[in-house]
Protein backbone atom coordinates (compact mmCIF):
# COMPACT_ATOMS: atom_id res chain seq x y z
CA UNK A 1 0.00 0.00 0.00
CA UNK A 2 0.80 3.58 -0.76
CA UNK A 3 2.03 6.26 2.35
CA UNK A 4 -1.38 7.67 2.34
CA UNK A 5 -2.61 9.31 6.09
CA UNK A 6 -4.80 7.46 7.84
CA UNK A 7 -8.45 9.18 7.27
CA UNK A 8 -10.65 9.54 10.39
CA UNK A 9 -14.26 10.75 10.30
CA UNK A 10 -15.75 12.15 13.67
CA UNK A 11 -18.68 14.51 13.84
CA UNK A 12 -19.25 16.21 16.87
CA UNK A 13 -22.83 15.98 17.35
CA UNK A 14 -22.59 12.07 18.33
CA UNK A 15 -21.81 12.56 21.54
CA UNK A 16 -24.79 14.22 21.87
CA UNK A 17 -27.19 11.33 21.20
CA UNK A 18 -28.95 9.28 24.25
CA UNK A 19 -30.77 6.31 23.84
CA UNK A 20 -32.21 7.33 27.33
CA UNK A 21 -31.79 6.66 31.04
CA UNK A 22 -30.49 3.59 31.73
CA UNK A 23 -29.38 2.46 28.89
CA UNK A 24 -26.21 0.95 28.51
CA UNK A 25 -25.46 2.33 25.05
CA UNK A 26 -23.91 5.64 25.32
CA UNK A 27 -23.01 7.56 22.24
CA UNK A 28 -21.13 9.89 24.79
CA UNK A 29 -18.63 7.43 23.97
CA UNK A 30 -17.45 8.66 20.91
CA UNK A 31 -16.53 11.81 22.61
CA UNK A 32 -14.61 10.75 25.20
CA UNK A 33 -12.51 8.63 22.35
CA UNK A 34 -11.97 11.98 19.99
CA UNK A 35 -10.94 13.87 22.98
CA UNK A 36 -8.27 11.30 24.04
CA UNK A 37 -7.35 11.46 20.41
CA UNK A 38 -7.36 15.07 21.05
CA UNK A 39 -4.78 14.93 24.09
CA UNK A 40 -2.73 12.40 23.02
CA UNK A 41 -2.00 14.26 19.70
CA UNK A 42 -2.83 11.59 16.95
CA UNK A 43 -5.56 14.02 15.14
CA UNK A 44 -2.57 15.64 13.93
CA UNK A 45 -0.99 12.68 12.57
CA UNK A 46 -4.68 12.38 10.62
CA UNK A 47 -6.78 13.52 8.07
CA UNK A 48 -10.00 14.48 10.16
CA UNK A 49 -13.11 14.50 8.43
CA UNK A 50 -16.97 15.32 9.13
CA UNK A 51 -19.09 12.60 7.70
CA UNK A 52 -21.62 13.79 4.78
CA UNK A 53 -24.64 12.59 6.49
CA UNK A 54 -26.31 9.48 4.75
CA UNK A 55 -29.68 10.09 2.83
CA UNK A 56 -32.68 7.49 3.40
CA UNK A 57 -31.83 6.77 -0.48
CA UNK A 58 -28.43 5.54 0.63
CA UNK A 59 -29.91 3.73 3.35
CA UNK A 60 -32.18 1.71 1.19
CA UNK A 61 -29.70 0.32 -1.05
CA UNK A 62 -30.11 -2.73 2.13
CA UNK A 63 -32.94 -1.86 4.32
CA UNK A 64 -36.56 -1.62 3.02
CA UNK A 65 -38.37 1.56 1.85
CA UNK A 66 -41.14 1.34 4.89
CA UNK A 67 -38.56 0.47 7.49
CA UNK A 68 -36.15 3.88 6.36
CA UNK A 69 -39.24 6.05 6.62
CA UNK A 70 -40.44 5.03 9.34
CA UNK A 71 -36.86 5.96 10.86
CA UNK A 72 -37.19 9.17 9.47
CA UNK A 73 -40.70 9.97 11.17
CA UNK A 74 -41.27 8.67 14.09
CA UNK A 75 -39.94 10.91 17.51
CA UNK A 76 -40.55 10.60 20.93
CA UNK A 77 -44.01 12.63 20.75
CA UNK A 78 -45.55 10.87 17.63
CA UNK A 79 -44.42 6.93 18.51
CA UNK A 80 -48.17 6.63 20.41
CA UNK A 81 -49.02 6.86 15.98
CA UNK A 82 -47.03 4.42 15.02
CA UNK A 83 -47.91 1.03 17.64
CA UNK A 84 -48.23 -1.27 14.90
CA UNK A 85 -44.71 -0.04 13.50
CA UNK A 86 -42.91 -0.29 16.00
CA UNK A 87 -43.35 -3.61 16.86
CA UNK A 88 -43.33 -4.72 13.14
CA UNK A 89 -39.62 -2.95 13.00
CA UNK A 90 -39.02 -4.29 16.87
CA UNK A 91 -38.30 -0.52 17.68
CA UNK A 92 -38.95 -1.12 21.61
CA UNK A 93 -37.05 -1.16 24.70
CA UNK A 94 -33.22 -2.38 23.19
CA UNK A 95 -34.28 -0.32 20.36
CA UNK A 96 -36.01 2.72 21.68
CA UNK A 97 -36.86 6.00 19.97
CA UNK A 98 -34.94 9.06 20.82
CA UNK A 99 -34.28 12.42 20.12
CA UNK A 100 -32.18 12.83 16.54
CA UNK A 101 -32.53 8.86 16.27
CA UNK A 102 -32.57 9.41 12.53
CA UNK A 103 -29.97 11.96 12.23
CA UNK A 104 -27.96 9.24 14.66
CA UNK A 105 -28.03 7.14 11.95
CA UNK A 106 -27.18 9.49 9.07
CA UNK A 107 -24.19 10.43 10.81
CA UNK A 108 -22.60 6.83 11.63
CA UNK A 109 -23.75 5.48 8.04
CA UNK A 110 -22.22 8.67 6.85
CA UNK A 111 -18.51 7.97 8.04
CA UNK A 112 -18.88 4.32 7.20
CA UNK A 113 -19.86 4.90 3.67
CA UNK A 114 -17.71 7.93 3.30
CA UNK A 115 -14.57 5.44 4.78
CA UNK A 116 -15.66 3.02 2.06
CA UNK A 117 -15.80 5.50 -0.95
CA UNK A 118 -12.37 7.01 -0.15
CA UNK A 119 -10.67 3.29 -0.15
CA UNK A 120 -12.60 3.00 -3.78
CA UNK A 121 -10.98 6.03 -4.78
CA UNK A 122 -7.40 5.02 -3.59
CA UNK A 123 -7.50 8.41 -1.43
CA UNK A 124 -6.91 6.32 1.86
CA UNK A 125 -5.26 3.03 2.67
CA UNK A 126 -6.67 3.27 6.27
CA UNK A 127 -9.91 4.81 7.32
CA UNK A 128 -11.33 5.06 10.76
CA UNK A 129 -14.79 5.57 11.71
CA UNK A 130 -15.61 5.03 15.44
CA UNK A 131 -18.92 5.64 15.55
CA UNK A 132 -19.49 3.18 12.82
CA UNK A 133 -20.00 -0.85 13.41
CA UNK A 134 -23.77 -1.27 14.20
CA UNK A 135 -23.11 -5.34 13.17
CA UNK A 136 -27.11 -6.26 14.40
CA UNK A 137 -29.69 -4.44 12.07
CA UNK A 138 -31.72 -6.15 9.74
CA UNK A 139 -32.98 -5.34 6.42
CA UNK A 140 -36.14 -4.51 7.81
CA UNK A 141 -36.03 -4.59 11.91
CA UNK A 142 -33.74 -2.73 14.59
CA UNK A 143 -31.49 -5.10 16.97
CA UNK A 144 -29.55 -4.76 19.55
CA UNK A 145 -29.15 -1.06 19.95
CA UNK A 146 -28.55 -1.49 16.07
CA UNK A 147 -30.82 0.60 13.73
CA UNK A 148 -29.14 1.13 10.43
CA UNK A 149 -26.41 -1.45 9.41
CA UNK A 150 -23.69 0.54 8.38
CA UNK A 151 -21.37 -2.18 7.86
CA UNK A 152 -23.49 -3.54 5.04
CA UNK A 153 -24.22 -0.45 3.58
CA UNK A 154 -20.08 -0.12 3.25
CA UNK A 155 -19.32 -3.42 2.13
CA UNK A 156 -21.88 -2.93 -0.76
CA UNK A 157 -19.81 0.31 -1.24
CA UNK A 158 -16.92 -1.43 -1.65
CA UNK A 159 -17.98 -4.00 -3.85
CA UNK A 160 -18.55 -1.57 -6.11
CA UNK A 161 -14.78 -1.68 -6.86
CA UNK A 162 -13.58 -4.86 -5.12
CA UNK A 163 -13.69 -8.08 -5.96
CA UNK A 164 -13.85 -9.57 -2.81
CA UNK A 165 -14.77 -7.68 1.07
CA UNK A 166 -13.34 -9.36 4.59
CA UNK A 167 -15.57 -8.77 7.27
CA UNK A 168 -13.82 -9.12 10.82
CA UNK A 169 -15.95 -8.67 14.09
CA UNK A 170 -13.80 -9.15 17.18
CA UNK A 171 -17.37 -7.78 19.18
CA UNK A 172 -18.27 -10.15 22.08
CA UNK A 173 -21.92 -10.56 20.36
CA UNK A 174 -22.03 -12.51 16.94
CA UNK A 175 -22.20 -10.38 13.96
CA UNK A 176 -25.39 -12.11 12.58
CA UNK A 177 -26.70 -8.51 10.75
CA UNK A 178 -23.99 -8.36 8.41
CA UNK A 179 -23.48 -12.35 8.09
CA UNK A 180 -26.94 -12.59 7.32
CA UNK A 181 -26.75 -10.38 4.36
CA UNK A 182 -23.75 -12.00 2.96
CA UNK A 183 -24.73 -15.47 3.57
CA UNK A 184 -25.04 -16.72 -0.21
CA UNK A 185 -21.94 -14.91 -2.02
CA UNK A 186 -18.69 -15.64 -2.39
CA UNK A 187 -17.64 -11.96 -2.89
CA UNK A 188 -18.07 -11.15 1.09
CA UNK A 189 -16.86 -13.33 3.46
CA UNK A 190 -17.57 -12.87 7.04
CA UNK A 191 -15.80 -14.05 10.45
CA UNK A 192 -16.66 -13.62 13.95
CA UNK A 193 -15.48 -14.35 17.18
CA UNK A 194 -18.00 -14.02 19.64
CA UNK A 195 -19.23 -15.29 22.42
CA UNK A 196 -21.86 -18.43 21.75
CA UNK A 197 -24.34 -19.88 23.73
CA UNK A 198 -27.19 -18.11 26.22
CA UNK A 199 -25.91 -15.35 25.14
CA UNK A 200 -27.73 -12.23 22.56
CA UNK A 201 -28.27 -13.11 19.81
CA UNK A 202 -27.99 -17.07 19.95
CA UNK A 203 -26.65 -17.26 16.58
CA UNK A 204 -23.24 -17.88 14.96
CA UNK A 205 -22.75 -21.71 15.75
CA UNK A 206 -19.62 -23.34 14.55
CA UNK A 207 -21.30 -24.94 11.65
CA UNK A 208 -23.26 -21.71 10.07
CA UNK A 209 -21.09 -21.79 7.64
CA UNK A 210 -23.15 -20.12 4.46
CA UNK A 211 -25.38 -21.29 1.47
CA UNK A 212 -25.04 -21.92 -2.33
CA UNK A 213 -22.39 -19.50 -3.51
CA UNK A 214 -21.47 -18.43 0.06
CA UNK A 215 -20.86 -21.68 1.54
CA UNK A 216 -17.76 -21.38 3.31
CA UNK A 217 -17.96 -17.91 3.09
CA UNK A 218 -19.00 -17.49 6.99
CA UNK A 219 -17.26 -18.23 9.51
CA UNK A 220 -17.90 -18.76 13.53
CA UNK A 221 -15.72 -18.86 15.63
CA UNK A 222 -17.84 -19.92 18.76
CA UNK A 223 -16.28 -18.77 22.38
CA UNK A 224 -16.66 -18.88 25.89
CA UNK A 225 -16.97 -17.30 29.27
CA UNK A 226 -12.98 -15.91 30.13
CA UNK A 227 -11.11 -16.18 27.23
CA UNK A 228 -7.70 -14.32 28.04
CA UNK A 229 -5.26 -12.47 25.39
CA UNK A 230 -3.34 -15.90 25.22
CA UNK A 231 -6.13 -18.27 24.22
CA UNK A 232 -7.53 -15.64 21.82
CA UNK A 233 -4.39 -14.80 19.44
CA UNK A 234 -3.78 -19.07 19.18
CA UNK A 235 -7.14 -18.88 17.78
CA UNK A 236 -7.09 -15.88 16.10
CA UNK A 237 -3.92 -15.72 13.93
CA UNK A 238 -3.93 -19.03 12.54
CA UNK A 239 -7.83 -18.73 11.41
CA UNK A 240 -7.06 -14.82 9.92
CA UNK A 241 -4.15 -16.52 8.10
CA UNK A 242 -6.07 -18.66 6.88
CA UNK A 243 -8.70 -16.92 5.27
CA UNK A 244 -6.29 -14.49 4.12
CA UNK A 245 -4.64 -17.51 2.03
CA UNK A 246 -7.52 -19.18 0.62
CA UNK A 247 -9.84 -15.27 0.14
CA UNK A 248 -7.43 -12.87 -0.57
CA UNK A 249 -9.63 -10.23 -0.29
CA UNK A 250 -8.81 -6.49 -1.65
CA UNK A 251 -10.38 -4.58 1.31
CA UNK A 252 -10.95 -5.40 5.07
CA UNK A 253 -13.85 -4.26 6.82
CA UNK A 254 -12.89 -4.27 10.57
CA UNK A 255 -15.63 -4.64 13.57
CA UNK A 256 -13.86 -3.49 17.00
CA UNK A 257 -16.25 -4.03 19.34
CA UNK A 258 -15.15 -3.02 23.08
CA UNK A 259 -17.30 -5.07 24.86
CA UNK A 260 -14.74 -8.51 24.35
CA UNK A 261 -12.94 -6.28 27.12
CA UNK A 262 -12.33 -7.46 30.60
CA UNK A 263 -14.82 -5.78 32.87
CA UNK A 264 -16.68 -4.87 30.35
CA UNK A 265 -20.46 -4.48 31.71
CA UNK A 266 -22.32 -6.43 29.22
CA UNK A 267 -19.29 -8.39 28.65
CA UNK A 268 -18.19 -12.09 29.66
CA UNK A 269 -14.71 -11.74 28.16
CA UNK A 270 -11.61 -11.19 29.69
CA UNK A 271 -9.46 -9.28 26.81
CA UNK A 272 -6.72 -6.72 27.87
CA UNK A 273 -6.64 -3.73 25.40
CA UNK A 274 -3.18 -4.41 24.51
CA UNK A 275 -4.64 -8.42 23.97
CA UNK A 276 -7.67 -6.49 21.63
CA UNK A 277 -5.28 -4.34 19.58
CA UNK A 278 -3.43 -7.69 18.80
CA UNK A 279 -6.30 -8.53 16.29
CA UNK A 280 -6.62 -5.22 14.20
CA UNK A 281 -2.41 -4.68 14.30
CA UNK A 282 -2.15 -8.44 12.72
CA UNK A 283 -4.56 -7.68 10.24
CA UNK A 284 -2.11 -4.44 9.15
CA UNK A 285 0.20 -6.69 8.44
CA UNK A 286 -1.37 -7.76 5.13
CA UNK A 287 -1.19 -4.33 3.86
CA UNK A 288 -4.56 -4.62 2.44
CA UNK A 289 -6.51 -1.35 2.17
CA UNK A 290 -8.84 -1.45 5.65
CA UNK A 291 -11.82 0.30 7.02
CA UNK A 292 -12.13 0.20 11.13
CA UNK A 293 -14.99 0.45 12.72
CA UNK A 294 -16.35 0.61 15.90
CA UNK A 295 -18.92 -1.39 17.72
CA UNK A 296 -20.25 -2.62 20.97
CA UNK A 297 -18.17 -1.43 24.76
CA UNK A 298 -20.70 -0.33 27.69
CA UNK A 299 -17.64 0.71 30.36
CA UNK A 300 -17.70 3.75 28.03
CA UNK A 301 -13.97 4.65 30.34
CA UNK A 302 -12.60 1.46 28.65
CA UNK A 303 -14.01 1.57 24.94
CA UNK A 304 -12.56 5.04 25.20
CA UNK A 305 -9.40 3.97 26.07
CA UNK A 306 -9.22 1.15 23.74
CA UNK A 307 -10.22 3.01 20.92
CA UNK A 308 -7.95 5.48 21.37
CA UNK A 309 -4.56 2.40 22.01
CA UNK A 310 -5.78 0.95 18.65
CA UNK A 311 -5.72 4.71 16.87
CA UNK A 312 -2.34 5.13 18.39
CA UNK A 313 -1.02 1.71 16.53
CA UNK A 314 -3.07 2.20 13.29
CA UNK A 315 -0.62 5.08 13.25
CA UNK A 316 2.55 3.26 14.65
CA UNK A 317 2.90 5.30 17.38
CA UNK A 318 4.07 4.39 21.03
CA UNK A 319 1.86 6.10 23.60
CA UNK A 320 2.02 6.80 26.93
CA UNK A 321 0.49 4.92 29.70
CA UNK A 322 -0.21 7.73 31.61
CA UNK A 323 -3.03 9.63 30.19
CA UNK A 324 -2.90 13.06 29.38
CA UNK A 325 -5.15 15.87 30.84
CA UNK A 326 -8.62 15.52 29.44
CA UNK A 327 -11.77 16.98 29.42
CA UNK A 328 -13.27 13.33 30.72
CA UNK A 329 -10.42 13.02 33.47
CA UNK A 330 -13.17 12.08 35.86
CA UNK A 331 -14.08 8.86 33.74
CA UNK A 332 -10.61 7.34 34.03
CA UNK A 333 -9.35 7.55 37.77
CA UNK A 334 -8.26 6.58 40.15
CA UNK A 335 -5.94 5.43 37.69
CA UNK A 336 -5.57 7.56 35.38
CA UNK A 337 -4.06 4.77 33.10
CA UNK A 338 -4.69 3.49 29.30
CA UNK A 339 -4.30 0.15 29.95
CA UNK A 340 -6.54 -1.94 32.07
CA UNK A 341 -5.95 -4.74 34.18
CA UNK A 342 -7.22 -8.16 33.54
CA UNK A 343 -9.52 -10.21 35.55
CA UNK A 344 -8.80 -13.31 37.70
CA UNK A 345 -11.71 -15.01 36.17
CA UNK A 346 -11.95 -18.32 34.88
CA UNK A 347 -11.05 -19.39 31.12
CA UNK A 348 -13.62 -21.71 30.32
CA UNK A 349 -12.14 -22.19 26.55
CA UNK A 350 -10.05 -25.72 27.64
CA UNK A 351 -7.17 -26.24 25.06
CA UNK A 352 -9.03 -29.26 23.76
CA UNK A 353 -11.90 -26.65 22.77
CA UNK A 354 -10.14 -24.04 21.04
CA UNK A 355 -8.13 -26.86 19.55
CA UNK A 356 -11.72 -28.22 18.47
CA UNK A 357 -13.08 -25.36 16.96
CA UNK A 358 -9.39 -24.69 15.26
CA UNK A 359 -9.06 -27.86 13.09
CA UNK A 360 -12.74 -27.51 12.21
CA UNK A 361 -12.34 -23.89 10.92
CA UNK A 362 -9.25 -24.81 9.26
CA UNK A 363 -10.83 -27.90 7.70
CA UNK A 364 -13.72 -25.96 6.34
CA UNK A 365 -11.38 -23.29 4.91
CA UNK A 366 -9.73 -25.73 3.08
CA UNK A 367 -12.70 -26.25 0.74
CA UNK A 368 -11.77 -23.22 -0.49
CA UNK A 369 -9.55 -23.87 -3.49
CA UNK A 370 -8.83 -20.59 -4.78
CA UNK A 371 -10.63 -17.19 -4.15
CA UNK A 372 -13.34 -16.45 -6.09
CA UNK A 373 -13.89 -16.01 -9.80
CA UNK A 374 -16.27 -12.71 -10.17
CA UNK A 375 -16.90 -9.53 -12.43
CA UNK A 376 -14.03 -6.93 -11.83
CA UNK A 377 -15.85 -2.98 -11.96
CA UNK A 378 -13.68 -0.55 -12.81
CA UNK A 379 -13.47 2.49 -10.64
CA UNK A 380 -16.11 4.98 -10.57
CA UNK A 381 -15.04 8.12 -12.23
CA UNK A 382 -17.78 10.19 -10.21
CA UNK A 383 -15.65 12.20 -7.32
CA UNK A 384 -16.63 11.29 -3.34
CA UNK A 385 -18.92 12.82 -1.24
CA UNK A 386 -18.27 16.01 0.08
CA UNK A 387 -16.79 15.37 3.18
CA UNK A 388 -15.39 18.52 4.59
CA UNK A 389 -11.80 18.11 6.03
CA UNK A 390 -11.57 19.34 9.55
CA UNK A 391 -8.56 20.28 12.23
CA UNK A 392 -10.55 18.41 14.47
CA UNK A 393 -9.21 20.28 17.56
CA UNK A 394 -12.26 21.79 17.91
CA UNK A 395 -15.01 19.78 17.05
CA UNK A 396 -16.03 18.96 20.51
CA UNK A 397 -15.33 22.76 22.29
CA UNK A 398 -19.20 23.95 22.32
CA UNK A 399 -20.00 20.67 24.67
CA UNK A 400 -17.35 20.74 27.09
CA UNK A 401 -18.20 24.33 28.72
CA UNK A 402 -22.45 22.59 28.81
CA UNK A 403 -22.51 18.94 28.95
CA UNK A 404 -25.96 17.26 28.21
CA UNK A 405 -27.39 16.17 31.01
CA UNK A 406 -26.39 12.53 29.48
CA UNK A 407 -23.28 13.21 29.81
CA UNK A 408 -22.92 13.32 33.89
CA UNK A 409 -23.98 9.76 33.90
CA UNK A 410 -20.67 8.47 34.97
CA UNK A 411 -19.65 4.81 34.07
CA UNK A 412 -19.88 3.09 37.47
CA UNK A 413 -20.36 -0.46 38.43
CA UNK A 414 -24.07 0.45 40.18
CA UNK A 415 -25.58 0.39 36.38
CA UNK A 416 -24.63 -3.30 35.51
CA UNK A 417 -28.33 -4.23 35.71
CA UNK A 418 -28.53 -5.13 31.96
CA UNK A 419 -26.78 -8.61 31.70
CA UNK A 420 -29.30 -11.57 32.62
CA UNK A 421 -32.26 -10.64 34.02
CA UNK A 422 -33.63 -14.40 33.98
CA UNK A 423 -32.10 -17.15 32.59
CA UNK A 424 -32.65 -18.44 28.97
CA UNK A 425 -32.64 -21.84 28.12
CA UNK A 426 -30.82 -21.98 24.50
CA UNK A 427 -29.42 -24.85 22.49
CA UNK A 428 -26.99 -24.41 19.95
CA UNK A 429 -28.24 -24.49 16.62
CA UNK A 430 -27.49 -27.47 14.12
CA UNK A 431 -28.34 -25.27 11.43
CA UNK A 432 -28.37 -21.52 10.30
CA UNK A 433 -31.02 -19.52 11.98
CA UNK A 434 -32.26 -17.68 8.69
CA UNK A 435 -35.88 -16.92 8.19
CA UNK A 436 -38.26 -14.88 10.16
CA UNK A 437 -39.51 -16.99 12.36
CA UNK A 438 -36.11 -17.87 14.30
CA UNK A 439 -35.26 -14.48 14.76
CA UNK A 440 -38.58 -13.72 16.65
CA UNK A 441 -37.71 -16.54 18.70
CA UNK A 442 -34.53 -14.97 19.32
CA UNK A 443 -36.08 -11.71 21.00
CA UNK A 444 -36.59 -13.34 24.50
CA UNK A 445 -33.18 -13.92 24.45
CA UNK A 446 -31.84 -10.27 23.28
CA UNK A 447 -34.66 -8.82 26.26
CA UNK A 448 -32.55 -11.13 28.88
CA UNK A 449 -29.24 -10.19 27.39
CA UNK A 450 -29.24 -6.85 25.94
CA UNK A 451 -26.21 -5.86 23.53
CA UNK A 452 -24.56 -4.52 20.76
Amino acid sequence: MSKNKIAYFYDAEVGNYYYGQGHPMKPHRMRMTHNLLLHYGLHSRMEVFKPALASAEDMTLFHSDDYVEFLRLVTPENQHEHIRQLKRFNVAEDCPVFDGLFNFCQVYTGGSVGGAVRLNHGQSDTVVNWSGGLHHAKKAEASGFCYINDIVLCILELLKVRQRVLYIDIDIHHGDGVEEAFYTTDRVMTVSFHKFGEYFPGTGHLHDVGQHAGKYYSVNVPLKDGIDDSSYEQLYKPVMAKVMEVFRPDAIVFQSGADSLSGDRLGCFNLSIRGHAECLKYMRTFNVPLLVLGGGGYTIRNVARCWAYETGCLLGVDMDDTLPSNDYSEYFGPTHQLHIQTSNMENQNTKEYLQGVKNRILENLSQLQAAPSVPFYDAPSAPSPNHPQVSGDNLDQSYIAGRAEHDAELDSEQDKDHKTPHSIQTSAPETPARNAAQRRDGRAMKRANRRV
